[in-house]
This record gives structure tokens, C-alpha cells and sequence, in this order.
């Protein structure tokens, strides 16, 4: 079909998906075509309603398979649907409706680094609100901090030339958080160009995120711009502040990070509590277990 090998192509050059998620998507499609064609309802992807979507739902539950795989199909074809949308071969989404059963045992969610690269480039311009919502994703995500920390976050707290932040935690904790070059640019642009012309009708403050108006960018804020931001993209998460916080950790361990590191820049004051993030890293470890182990057949 014309609209799945487009939206393949979509996924390889504008996504930069690797050939593995590539497949993985084409897989979840073809079975939802296959299973419309099937029981007869097949007329194009464009006129496939809510009805088909419980139909296949219920099918899928016939199957026997596990909650998390009918959830990434879920998430396969809702992609499929707004990039149908998007670009103008369907009028309707109907998946846009449709709930599965959660899971028991809840894992936080989190951005690919794929997304995370698209969410990066709906922040791309010069005028101030560009610069302080590309200075806001860096430090969301390249620190880890949490909202409310960065919503709190005063200049005095920021080191330039040690690269690292003092955060003011939960339970009167002090931590240094480093920060890298992305972060350290964004910012650097920002207060240089940005923040004082925001802040010119207000009487001066020192927090460093600021709204519209000069004014502290609130927690609540912070989230309302993050959902502006997902609403420019094709991404179908409902983007919440944290899933920044939780993409840095689950990221930071798959690139071979220790727990205790992870925990010391969350932090966290149990181990317990980065525990759970060990466990959204499973597919990492599967593919490093296949490839390395001599004996895994």
C-alpha cells in the first residue's frame, strides 16, 4: 500500500527510526490490514472507523498476548493515523478514541531519542519564546531536574564555567547536576538575548524561566508549554514535564550509566526507586545479551 511505504519512508529519513523500529511498525500495520482484509471490512485505510479498531482489539485479546504488546501495537497504528492525517490521506483517527486496559504494574513513560529529536525541532527560531522553550527542553532533558527544580531554578544556581547547576531538592537536599554543551548553549542564548527583553516591563527577579510576560514560569506553566510543544509534532504521547526526567534516566542507563550515577542525579533518596527504571531498559539488555553472549543459543 501506497500510505504504509510513505510512511516508512517518513520514519527512515524525517524520524531517522533505525531499520529495526522500521520493521516493527511495518509488522503492526500489516497485521491490522490483514486482519480488516480478512474479515472483510478492508476498504483503505482512510475509511476504517472506530468499530474495526474494537473489532481488532477483541481479536487481539483472542490472542492471548501480553498488554504490553497490544499496547505498542496500539501505538504503531496511532502514529500511522497522524502522520495519515498530517499529511492528508485520512480525515479521521479511530484510534483517537480508543483505550486498552493498563497494565498492573505501572512504568513511567518515556521519549525515544528519535523523539526526542523531533520534539527539539519544533523549538527551532530567534524569537525569545524559541529561545526559552529550547534553553527549557535542554535543561528538562539533558539534567533530569524536576519541574518544580527547574521552575525554581535561579541564576545564582547555575555555574557556566563548572558546568553544573545547584539544585535545590525535595526535603531541603542539595545536589550538583552537570549539564552539557547543548544545554550550556541554549541557555547562554537565552539570557543573553531572550530573558531580558521578556523581563523588561517587570520589576527584576532571578528565577530563570519566565513566561510571556516576564513573570516565573510555574510548574503548571512549564506543562502547558511542554503540551503546546507535542501538539506541533507528529508524536501521539500526552506529554507530560516528567516523561523529560524519565527519558534522561532510562537514557542514560542505556548508554551504559551505573544505577548509583542515575540515582545521584535524580535525587533520589532510595535505590529503589531508580530500580524501576531498569526495567524500561529491557530491550537494550536483550539486544547486548544476543550480541555478546557466546552461548545464547
Amino acid at each position: 500500500m501506497a500510505e504504509e511505504t510513505e510512511f516508512l519512508q517518513y520514519l527512515a529519513v524525517e524520524r531517522h527510526y533505525s531499520p529495526e523500529t522500521q520493521k516493527a511498525y511495518q509488522e503492526d500495520i500489516n497485521d491490522f490490514r490483514q486482519f480488516l482484509t480478512t474479515s472483510g471490512s478492508f476498504k483503505g485505510f482512510a475509511k476504517v472507523d472506530r468499530l474495526d479498531v474494537q473489532t481488532y482489539l477483541s481479536a487481539l485479546a483472542d490472542r492471548n498476548l501480553a498488554r504490553s504488546s497490544v499496547a505498542r501495537k496500539m501505538s504503531s497504528l496511532r502514529s500511522f493515523y497522524r502522520y495519515l492525517i498530517r499529511v492528508g490521506q485520512a480525515q479521521v483517527d479511530p484510534f483517537e478514541l480508543v483505550e486498552t486496559r493498563k497494565s498492573h504494574h505501572h512504568l513511567p513513560s518515556f521519549f525515544y531519542e528519535a523523539e526526542i529529536q523531533e520534539l527539539f525541532t519544533t523549538v527551532a527560531g530567534n524569537q525569545p519564546l524559541d529561545l526559552r522553550n529550547s534553553a527549557l527542553l535542554e535543561v528538562l532533558y539533558g539534567t533530569g531536574i524536576r519541574v518544580s527544580e527547574c521552575a525554581n531554578l535561579t541564576l545564582a544556581q547555575i555555574d557556566f564555567d563548572l558546568e553544573v547547576m545547584l539544585i535545590h531538592g525535595k526535603g531541603n537536599k542539595d545536589r550538583y547536576v552537570p549539564f552539557g554543551s547543548y544545554a550550556k548553549t541554549a541557555l547562554q542564548r537565552y539570557l543573553k538575548t531572550a530573558r531580558p527583553t521578556l523581563i523588561a516591563k517587570v520589576a527584576t527577579h532571578q528565577r530563570v524561566f519566565v513566561n510571556q510576560h516576564g513573570r516565573p514560569l510555574t510548574a503548571r506553566g512549564i506543562e502547558y508549554i511542554l503540551d503546546q510543544l507535542i501538539k506541533q509534532t507528529s508524536l501521539t504521547a500526552d506529554i507530560h514535564p516528567h516523561m523529560l526526567r524519565h527519558s534522561f534516566a532510562t537514557h542514560m542507563l542505556n548508554h551504559g550509566a551505573d544505577l548509583r550515577t542515575v540515582q545521584e542525579l535524580l535525587g533520589h533518596a532510595s535505590l529503589s526507586t531508580t530500580q524501576i527504571y531498569t526495567h524500561m531498559t529491557t530491550d537494550h539488555l536483550k539486544s547486548d545479551y544476543m550480541k555478546y553472549f557466546p552461548k545464547h543459543n
